[in-house]
């Protein structure tokens, strides 16, 4: 009874995932409309296909029609090309490859075994892409079921060229949906969590001082973080691919949007990486007591520090143009912080322990890397920001 339970639970869980999913469809473009949309492309491209075929090809060859359909229609329009030339070149090959050994060596064993091995070595190559291996499907099918005849490989040719417009055809007339300002404002929702962040540890910091369950949550979303970025970036490479061929149109500047936010989202992966060793600098810390141990004029100006580069990184992340000027007075004054908490590093009172001062170094070291790749964002970003 209990495992009839947990498989109800399991059923219930993923009826309502489901429930959420179709609602997040139906109230906004996004990632979920798109998957629905391509679902119902496909179905309408492999039914159409199918009729076509039935209606004029011989049966034999009539499941190639839908099936290279579905192979056609993928997520974006340029994949879509880029997969059906892939195809029609793996299923020549295939077709060409069986009506040679049927016509020069007839319909043997070791012919088919011969055939079999030809086409997996000429499905290796790599311009095929993931199609390689059609050239052995295609070749199979022509040599076992229409025994090599020239008659039977025409056939399959039309019913595949018939898949191919079908799918084509119906991926043009419902053109996948533009997102490049939902991809510009993922990137600065993201930069907007990297700045909270960044303000939780310049308050640890400051007067108030976290405890370890604290910091450890802090790791935990900095991770989430890193793995929400490499999602946005996965994103924005796939809206990339589908601005080409696309007969819709974005707003203008567009085309100069996605290589911005591309490299924003660049800029804050190497930066989540330096804040990650700032945590866990934080952590160690705490864990062994040498925060409190650490002069309070080395965490105020440290917590400044923080607080600078955080408004600094407003200016990379946000959805419009950055402005240079804005960006490098926020630059100056991070750097300046900087000096600043090195200037209280140096003046460091000969009682402090010297594992507090190669606390203060690390943490010095930390700030310098992240200050030193929002530069580097910066010359990035200007040329098109």
């Amino acid at each position: 009874m209990p495992q009839w339970r947990a498989t109800l639970r399991d059923v219930g869980a993923q009826a309502l995932e489901t429930l959420r999913y179709l609602r997040r469809a139906g109230r906004s473009a996004g990632n979920e409309r798109d998957d629905l949309l391509l679902i119902a492309k496909s179905g309408v491209a492999a039914m159409a296909a199918w009729m076509l075929a039935h209606h004029f090809l011989t049966p034999a060859v009539v499941t190639f029609a839908p099936f290279t359909a579905l192979v056609v229609l993928q997520t974006t329009l340029y994949r879509s090309v880029r997969d059906c030339v892939q195809y029609l070149l793996a299923m020549t090959a295939g077709a060409v490859l069986a009506a040679a050994l049927a016509a020069t060596a007839g319909l043997h064993s070791w012919s088919f075994g011969l055939l079999t091995l030809v086409a997996l070595a000429l499905g290796r190559v790599r311009r095929l892409g993931e199609h390689g291996t059609q050239i052995a499907i295609v070749g199979i099918f022509a040599f076992s079921s229409g025994h090599g005849r020239i008659d039977y490989i025409g056939y399959l040719a039309v019913s595949v060229a018939i898949g191919a417009l079908c799918g084509l055809f119906t991926h043009v007339l419902l053109a996948p949906a533009r997102h490049v300002r939902h991809r510009q404002e993922a990137v600065a929702e993201l930069y907007t969590g990297i700045q909270r962040r960044i303000d939780d540890l310049a308050d640890a910091f400051g007067a108030r001082s976290p405890d370890a369950d604290q910091v450890k949550q802090w790791r935990r979303e900095l991770r989430q973080w890193v793995a929400e970025a490499d999602r946005i970036e996965r994103s924005i490479d796939t809206e990339t691919e589908n601005s080409r061929l696309n007969p819709r149109r974005s707003f203008d500047g567009a085309e100069q949007a996605l290589p911005r936010a591309r490299k924003a989202v660049t800029a804050a992966q190497r930066c989540l990486g330096h804040l990650g060793s700032v945590t866990r600098a934080l952590g160690h810390a705490v864990d062994s007591g040498q925060l409190e141990a650490v002069p309070a004029p080395f965490r105020s100006s440290y917590a400044s520090l923080l607080r600078t580069m955080a408004a600094a990184m407003e200016h990379i992340g946000q959805t419009g143009r950055t402005e240079p000027d804005k960006l490098d007075a926020a630059l100056d004054d991070a750097a300046a912080e900087l000096d600043r908490a090195q200037q209280q590093t140096l003046t460091t009172t000969p009682e402090s322990e010297p594992a507090v001062v190669t606390l203060q170094g690390t943490l010095l070291t930390d700030a310098a890397r992240l200050m030193a790749e929002l530069r580097e964002g910066h010359e990035e970003l200007s040329p098109t920001g």
